[in-house]
């Protein structure tokens, strides 16, 4: 499976990035946590300590994804090094994906240009191209983004898919299926 960096910044949301890295390493992807520092303290006190601090360009991954969380997507949406990042990843046909408050990251990189996508609904202001969709998980070429710390499962599913990966054998072994059946019994 394909290499992935996950890039965690100070105030990133919990749930959304280890739920990322948790799901991605189950399918067997190269997952690595790029950290803006060597330890990097989410917005609810939880700190991870990151395989590898962001000191140059990611090219050599397939996949960048970023975490949202405040001020997490406000500290990728500054870092000069993720936004060159991203455009030349972009630029390079490879995958690119946010979720939550994430996506203004990829407004500033240029990326959400004519796109479809989704993001946590109090950005909807602070992002101008592209085109907002209500969808939990929005994939349009190589972007694909997600709404909130709630989706970050089906947003991880939708990134295994993406890399080649199996998620409904994940699915069944998290038992997501049995939670999302639940309700539909309802």
């Amino acid at each position: 499976m394909n290499k992935v960096a996950v890039v965690f910044a100070p105030g990133f949301e919990e749930i959304e990035g280890l739920t990322i890295v948790d799901v991605l390493r189950r399918a067997q992807a190269d997952v690595t946590m790029i950290g803006l520092a060597q330890e990097v303290t989410g917005n609810h006190n939880i700190t991870i300590k990151a395989d590898q601090v962001l000191d140059e360009s990611l090219q050599d991954y397939d996949m960048i994804v970023l975490p949202g969380g405040m001020p997490g997507a406000k500290n990728l949406k500054e870092n000069t090094t993720v936004i060159e990042s991203l455009q030349k990843a972009y630029n390079n046909g490879k995958q690119i994906a946010a979720i939550c408050a994430a996506p203004i990251a990829l407004e500033e990189a240029g990326i959400l240009k004519d796109k479809n996508y989704t993001s946590f609904p109090d950005f909807a202001d602070d992002i101008q191209s592209g085109k907002r969709s209500e969808m939990i998980v929005v994939k349009d070429g190589q972007v694909t983004t997600s709404r909130g710390p709630a989706t970050a499962l089906a947003f991880s599913y939708q990134l295994v898919d993406i890399l080649g990966g199996n998620s409904e054998e994940i699915k069944e072994a998290m038992q997501y299926n049995k939670l999302v059946h639940s309700f539909l019994d309802k």
